[in-house]
């Protein structure tokens, strides 16, 4: 066993070598170990990994991993402890990645479900009992924002803080696992992540490390595709790296930085749909997010936006994006209301927060002197709150863990586009570029 493992991971990294190349032009500081996760048998039946996500209107999906795979894809749930009134049948998927098998991979959607209520459930027919709190149906409503996790003691620093916050829905602008084609390391992640997971819905979506590809052996994002199943099919969207949701009063968009994303895709066909189905009266906050961020003041990653942002800028600024959270660059920035590289009253505030604890460390050379339009930068390891309190007004607040203490570093009031004026203002020709064919 133990030389087989071995010739795995000679191959694997003769493989990579050839076929993934991650450039770095700063130098970063030695991060925290990454976390050691002991063997720990479980019955073949019992759930492991367990995750939720918001599945269209009032309703959930469970997802959770068994290494039998007869094992029922069943959840059972209601509003007292133990007590199951309530069931649903999902179905299952598993794949393969050179000599890695992955444990059967259930997706259960259960609903519908009262809003901002606590329900018991349990997967499989057996195992543990889990719990869940489904978020508001009005305002306030607030999300944890982090992105690039990875699995390292800074990242359990960032989910501890996460878990002190009290929050409805966490927001994960791409770079789960680090896993980069190492498989079991999504098992371990998937354990690491359960006890928030399993409580709060995580809407996520993909970066550059759940690519995975190598050519004439593996596809790309097979494993994020397989294990966070998001709802992009109730979103028409006919992609998993691109879909849309709403909660409370917010209309939040996860975009692909690693799907095609120029005039002649599918990606941005859907986004221009998408954007014009938007009701402000129902949803007054349009939030944004994906993986590479578009305004960017650290040395690290420059440039790398651009082509989306040239593409896409125009349908978010035509729309009234309130807000885009990105990943990518590992620490965080802030911006002004911007638009085509410059301030712009009627633009999106950009903030990257890649910061969430990954196993590369931080990104710490900054251009000088800072863009005009940049407001508060760092790098240091943290996360974020978003705090929508009304339909024109929510709190954003940064929250360094550099010391194991969630220190607010970065705040500030941010006011919807709705009532600023601006909505009206591109009401008339640039709203143009969302409804033309």
């Amino acid at each position: 066993m133990k030389t087989k493992t071995m010739t795995y991971t000679i191959l694997l990294n003769v493989l990579l070598s050839i076929a993934l190349y991650v450039g770095a032009e700063y130098v970063r500081p030695q991060p925290r170990k990454s976390l050691h996760f002991p063997w720990n048998p479980k019955h073949p039946s019992v759930s492991q990994q367990v995750h939720i996500s918001l599945a269209g209107e009032n309703h959930m999906r469970v997802s959770w991993v068994t290494d039998d795979k007869y094992a029922p894809s069943i959840v059972e749930y209601g509003t007292s402890p133990g007590q199951y009134t309530f069931s649903s049948q999902g179905d299952t998927t598993s794949y393969s990645y050179l000599f890695y098998s992955s444990g059967k991979i259930h997706h259960t959607v259960i609903g519908p479900l009262e809003h901002d209520t606590v329900y018991f459930y349990r997967c499989g027919g057996q195992g543990p009992e889990f719990q869940l709190k489904t978020p508001p149906e009005q305002f306030p409503v607030t999300f944890a924002v982090a992105g690039d996790l990875g699995q390292t003691g800074w990242t359990k620093s960032t989910l501890d803080h996460i878990d002190k916050c009290n929050y409805d829905v966490h927001l994960l602008p791409g770079d789960l696992s680090y896993a980069d084609c190492m498989q079991h390391r999504w098992d371990t992640f998937g354990a690491l992540v359960q006890p928030l997971a399993s409580a709060r819905p995580w809407m996520v979506t993909q970066g550059n490390h759940e690519k995975e590809k190598i050519p004439f052996f593996t596809d790309a994002f097979a494993s994020y595709n397989a294990r966070w199943k998001m709802p992009f099919d109730q979103s028409e969207s006919t992609s998993n790296l691109y879909y849309s949701f709403e909660v409370a009063g917010v209309h939040v968009v996860m975009l692909g930085s690693y799907t095609d994303y120029d005039e002649l895709s599918d990606q941005y066909s859907w986004l221009k749909a998408d954007l014009s189905k938007v009701d402000r009266k129902k949803t007054p906050w349009l939030v944004v997010l994906f993986h590479v961020p578009w305004y960017n003041s650290n040395h690290a990653h420059q440039g790398e936006g651009d082509g989306m942002m040239a593409a896409m800028e125009p349908l978010l600024y035509a729309a009234g994006v309130d807000l885009v959270l990105t990943g990518h660059v590992h620490a965080y920035e802030r911006t002004k209301r911007v638009n085509k590289g410059k301030s712009d009253p009627c633009g999106a505030v950009h903030i990257t927060i890649g910061d969430g604890g990954n196993r590369e460390g931080l990104a710490q050379k900054y251009i000088h002197p800072t863009p005009e339009w940049s407001v508060f930068r760092e790098a240091s390891f943290g996360h974020g709150e978003l705090k929508i309190v009304n339909s024109t007004h929510a709190f954003w607040s940064w929250h360094r863990n550099d010391d194991d203490e969630p220190v607010r570093s970065d705040q500030v009031w941010i006011i919807s586009l709705l009532g600023s004026g601006c909505l009206e203002e591109k009401a008339n020709e640039p709203r143009k570029i969302l409804f033309s064919p």
